[in-house]
């Protein structure tokens, strides 16, 4: 099953992932965390899409547009101290 988070552009297909720990292993914000047969999809909503889940899995199953989406708004709130939920980049969608 195909999961997406409609707030950034990763997208997880569960169907292909052999739980191998690599995507939560990398990932620096604990969006992935190893399940008892395949990773679970934890933080979604904390992606600030890196890319590093993608380039790390062996089986193709997570797909992130590195470099897009808001990940600048986020990075901003971090470095301001704000929350996750007050970061915003001025987009609407």
């Amino acid at each position: 099953m195909l999961n997406s988070y409609v707030k950034n552009t990763l997208k997880y297909d569960e169907e292909k992932c052999v739980n191998c720990g690599m995507c939560s292993a990398v990932c620096p914000h604990g969006v992935f965390s190893s399940g008892e047969k395949r990773a679970e999809l934890k933080k979604p909503e904390v992606c600030m899409e890196c890319g590093a889940c993608q380039l790390n899995c062996p089986t193709e199953a997570i797909i992130v547009d590195s470099g897009v989406g808001c990940a600048a708004a986020m990075i901003r709130a971090a470095l301001k101290g704000k929350k996750l939920e007050e970061a915003s980049c001025g987009c609407t969608g």
